[in-house]
């Protein structure tokens, strides 16, 4: 029982890409080997909004489609973007112990900001703090407030950020690891998409899970003893 607590797979919420949703999400993923998926405990949930217009995967994947927040046209201005910082919240409350997020798109440009948020003390404040990042097709928010909150501290938690040759949001995903210290990268061939893990990008995944693994096994390891430890008055 000890060793099962202590040998836990590092815990993810998994957040989708705009006007798609968790199941749509968990079968992107899915692409990914069994040698990875066997080492982390996804949750995949939907996001707060039901799609407010077309979604980009219709005909692809069924409905129903979901978003995190809106946006004005330029991406500098965000409507409910409390709300959904307050359901994620939520969320990481109902499924933890979460150790980290995983996020595509609009969901993994929400996940690479949320840590430096919550160190700012602006969100995620009642839940332990994000210690990994899975960042695939992701970006900088664009709203100046939240920008400058999100990123004007290096954000030091160990990170893997997935950059496709042809995805449009590239650029954006390449600035936005200087946000980062020591993040790292997987490039591959794709547009913006959860690519399959090639011959390169798979040893660096491994060893992104080998490395989060022995913090988590540390971690548990440390509260198991402290918990076994005598109680002195």
């Amino acid at each position: 029982m000890g060793n099962e607590e202590i040998e836990r797979r590092p815990r993810f919420l998994c957040l989708h890409g705009f006007r798609t949703s968790g199941d749509i999400l968990k079968k992107q993923v899915d692409k990914w080997p069994q040698s990875v998926l066997q080492k982390l405990d996804l949750v995949f949930v939907d996001a707060p909004f039901p799609s407010q217009g077309k979604s980009d995967v219709e005909g692809v994947f069924d409905p129903p489609y979901y978003e995190w927040f809106q946006f004005n046209k330029e991406f500098t201005e965000y409507t409910n973007f409390d709300q959904c910082l307050a359901y994620v919240e939520d969320c990481m409350v109902k499924y933890g112990p979460i150790d980290g997020l995983l996020g595509f798109s609009q969901g993994a440009i929400l996940s690479a900001a949320l840590p430096g948020l919550q160190a700012k003390g602006v969100a995620l404040t009642k839940v332990p703090k994000i210690n990994f990042l899975i960042i695939v097709g992701g970006a900088k928010l664009q709203e100046p407030s939240l920008a400058k909150k999100a990123y004007s501290s290096p954000i030091l938690c160990p990170s893997v950020h997935f950059l496709g040759e042809m995805d449009f949001l590239k650029p954006y995903g390449t600035e936005l690891l200087d946000s980062f210290v020591d993040p790292l990268v997987i490039h591959h061939p794709k547009g913006h998409t959860v690519p399959r893990l090639d011959d390169k990008g798979l040893p660096i995944m491994l060893s992104f899970i080998e490395q989060i693994q022995k913090a988590v096994t540390g971690e548990e390891k440390q509260k198991i003893c402290s918990e076994k430890a005598p109680q002195t008055e």
